[in-house]
């Protein structure tokens, strides 16, 4: 992957707009034709061509944005950021093999870490050296995080963790566990939540693979069997850990891969692309059914957009976007999971003699169908979003 070593990335007060333009040529300037899923030269990437790519990213000052200059960042606001998602999500580039570390681990090391350990983790987060997993759901705390059983009891200068994991992806490849942790017992619900920072191979810890509906193993049930760790790996007081988690969760669903409106965008079009690019898919086009389906993925495409730009607009002000994240979550998974549902009947019709561009269409939105079952799940269910919605902002009874 040959790329430019040494960008001009614009200064600081370039403003946005300046950033939006120089992120779009970066990116179409360096972005292989093999890592673009709309392309006819598209394979699926290795993971040290991912690595390769988020690392070559950043170089060009395209990750890190918001976080401090002391840490590896660029020190930038939410507006820039913004402005480089934009771009992101307008190229069908695969997604971050590293996004639990920049957006899970860094946001929560800042949070609640001590000045060693953000020099220790931040900057390698973000040069693509440590790639984290997240240690959060467990067989009987999924969303649900009060009911979380993993125990760590301390002795001394060190900490013993017993208990077990589940759903924990990217845990094969990891570096690191952001670990959630009890230290008295389930009664105590949201208090004694503890979160460290484990090494993968730390002596105790067993990785099992699960294969999801798409035929991958990017989850696995992690095991902590007499797991020791020294006090240094904590990150922030016991009782700390139910805070912090519940913070960077709802910026993650109101601020990370702010792309997502974009990128759908970009999905949309290389359907409507690949029905053009074939007789037979292109009177689908002309179909009563298919126009208005597309219209609405269109207006739910803008609303979506609108709703991350306000909620930029809101944090900039100082706001705190709290449960408000929940509505976004709720928002781009169901109308996503929608339209992989539309465009899986689209490319039902693609066959044998259909156009090159059609097959990888087709190749594309059946697997994409298969991940996205996922999307009302993952980063809290939908049962979940909807009570957080209903509690917290609408304030109406929990019965």
């Amino acid at each position: 992957m040959h790329m430019d070593k040494n960008p001009a990335i614009p200064d600081a007060a370039a403003g946005p707009a300046v950033y939006r333009q120089y992120a779009r040529e970066w990116l179409r300037a360096n972005l292989p034709a093999h890592m673009r899923a709309d392309s006819l030269d598209y394979r699926v990437p290795t993971l040290d061509e991912c690595r390769d790519w988020e690392a070559a990213m950043y170089r060009a000052g395209l990750a890190g944005m918001t976080w401090p200059q002391a840490y590896g960042g660029l020190g930038l606001t939410l507006r820039e950021h913004l402005a480089v998602n934009k771009e992101v999500g307008a190229l069908a580039m695969p997604e971050s093999v590293s996004s639990i570390g920049k957006e899970l681990a860094g946001p929560i090391i800042q949070t609640v870490g001590t000045e060693e350990q953000k020099q220790q983790f931040l900057p390698r987060i973000l040069s693509m050296q440590d790639y984290w997993c997240q240690g959060f759901s467990e067989p009987d705390a999924g969303s649900d995080l009060a009911r979380l059983r993993t125990r760590a009891v301390q002795e001394g200068e060190h900490w013993r963790i017993n208990g077990q994991k589940i759903w924990t992806s990217g845990a094969a490849k990891a570096h690191y566990c952001l670990l959630l942790t009890r230290t008295g017992t389930v009664a105590d619900k949201h208090r004694g939540l503890l979160m460290f920072a484990v090494p993968m191979n730390t002596p105790g810890i067993r990785v099992v693979p699960i294969k999801s509906i798409d035929g991958k193993e990017s989850f696995a049930e992690v095991f902590f069997d007499d797991v020791v760790v020294p006090d240094s790996a904590r990150l922030g007081a016991p009782d700390e850990g139910w805070n912090a988690a519940i913070r960077v969760l709802s910026i993650e669903r109101a601020t990370n891969r702010m792309y997502r409106a974009w990128r759908f965008e970009c999905e949309l079009r290389q359907l409507v692309a690949a029905c053009k690019s074939d007789p037979a898919l292109s009177k689908l086009l002309d179909d009563g059914y298919y126009q208005r389906r597309i219209g609405e993925v269109v207006g739910e495409i803008d609303a979506l957009k609108g709703l991350v730009e306000r909620t930029v607009d809101l944090m900039m002000a100082g706001d705190r976007i709290g449960a408000r994240g929940s509505l976004t979550k709720l928002f781009w998974s169901e109308c996503h999971q929608a339209f992989a549902g539309l465009a899986l009947s689209v490319v039902s019709h693609v066959n044998p003699r259909s156009s090159a561009l059609a097959q990888r269409a087709r190749k594309h939105f059946s697997t994409g169908y298969l991940f996205a079952r996922a999307e009302t799940i993952y980063a809290g269910t939908t049962e979940v979003q909807l009570d957080i919605i209903a509690q917290r902002i609408m304030n109406l009874p929990k019965d």
